[in-house]
């Protein structure tokens, strides 16, 4: 059994003894003491209510989510937004600020660069003490290479190494996502951390989705998964998407959309997510558009759950605030066509992170690449293998 297994049991936070340790393990007490103590030379595990001061040991033991810090960036059109947390996902500083995505990967990334320091200043935090960056896009990222392609709002940063010029400031992992996977990480993390089957759907401009399956983020072979807003819908077949095929539920059912709707009725909106506004103003053809709207995403995530089987569907984004009158539409269809199995025990709710559940989840995405088993495997070996190399030289 590895130290990152030991970990594991740990990691809820939940103090525990060697003795029920090694009961739930099976392993010889020698072994897990070993194992405690590669995690405890990492600062990862500590006596419980503190470091010891001497003596004999506490026998409770527990995971130590201050041991280091992350940062997670939410990086939206005209929206900055950066935060630290410890190990557990706590915010424990938060910077905002009104930024331009087509500014160009130059200067936002230079922002980036200055807010961590920042974050780390304001904290008391030495940069040795940052174990990882996580970065939400909004547009198309191949994971893999933490790469955006093909970006429709982001001239400039196709392809762009984003990593690497992070590292150049950073020598620390970098993750990078698209915004709607941070946002499912943010909710699942904040308010749904029991739930491992859910859909985050982000309807404002464009309408994606961020597919949790199996307690697992799935991106698909090529990052594209969950992009629901070119999904065909029969209502929309002679309708032009900004894409360049016809029929997308993005052009019927994205704000952009309703807003048009709402203006051809003869109704003044200075912006296009003055839609929401009216709905809570009780403007009833605004409340009829966002409920048709509410119908028309319920068509495709009808299918997604047949598919997916999710315990729990999300509305996030900007017409999330629309609230109940787009709720009702979405269960009206989603109830009606999916099978009963599937909607049995099926929640739509609004999303409870709102507009934080982007950089609650980059800095997860940071998180769960730290204390991944392999990354907790590597860095006990290393530390091991620094301190041989410290006996040797002595």
């Amino acid at each position: 059994m590895r130290p990152s297994d030991i970990f594991d049991l740990l990691r809820d936070g939940q103090p525990r003894t060697r003795a029920q340790l090694v009961e739930a393990t099976g392993l010889a007490r020698s072994t897990i003491s070993a194992r405690l103590d590669a995690l405890m030379r990492l600062g990862l595990v500590v006596p419980f209510g503190g470091v010891s001061t001497g003596g004999r040991p506490p026998s409770l033991l527990a995971f130590n989510p201050g041991a280091r810090v992350v940062v997670g960036v939410d990086l939206g059109a005209t929206h900055a937004t950066a935060a630290i947390a410890d190990l557990d996902g706590r915010i424990l500083a938060e910077r905002s600020v009104q930024l331009d995505i087509a500014l160009g990967p130059e200067r936002v990334l230079g922002w980036v660069d200055d807010v961590v320091r920042e974050l780390l200043a304001d904290q008391g935090r030495d940069v040795a003490e940052l174990a990882a960056i996580g970065i939400g896009l909004p547009g198309p990222v191949e994971h893999s290479t933490g790469r955006a392609i093909n970006p429709p709002i982001m001239p400039g940063w196709d392809r762009y190494d984003v990593p690497g010029h992070v590292q150049r400031a950073f020598a620390v992992p970098v993750l990078v996502d698209n915004d709607v996977n941070i946002m499912a990480l943010g909710e699942q993390h904040a308010h749904l951390r029991e739930v491992s089957d859910l859909v985050f759907i982000k309807v404002g401009t464009g309408i994606g989705a961020g597919i949790i399956s199996g307690g697992t983020l799935q991106r698909g072979a090529q990052g594209t998964a969950g992009d629901l807003g070119h999904v065909h819908l029969p209502r929309a077949a002679h309708v032009t998407c900004r894409c360049g095929n016809q029929g997308c539920l993005e052009a019927i059912a994205a704000v952009p959309a309703l807003a048009a709707a709402v203006r051809s009725a003869g109704v003044e909106l200075a912006h296009d997510h003055d839609v929401v506004a009216l709905v809570r103003g009780g403007d009833q053809q605004a409340i009829q558009v966002v409920r048709q709207s509410g119908r028309d995403l319920g068509e495709v995530l009808a299918t997604l759950v047949n598919l997916v089987n999710p315990s729990v569907i999300v509305i996030g984004g900007g017409l999330a605030a629309a609230g109940e009158g787009l709720l009702a539409g979405i269960r009206e269809v989603v109830y009606q066509r999916s099978l009963p199995l599937a909607t049995e025990h099926l929640r739509i709710v609004t999303s409870r992170a709102g507009e934080r559940a982007g950089v609650i989840g980059a800095a997860a995405l940071a998180i769960g690449h730290v204390l991944a088993p392999e990354s907790i495997d590597r860095a006990v070996e290393r530390a091991a293998t620094a301190e041989m190399s410290g006996v040797s030289a002595g």
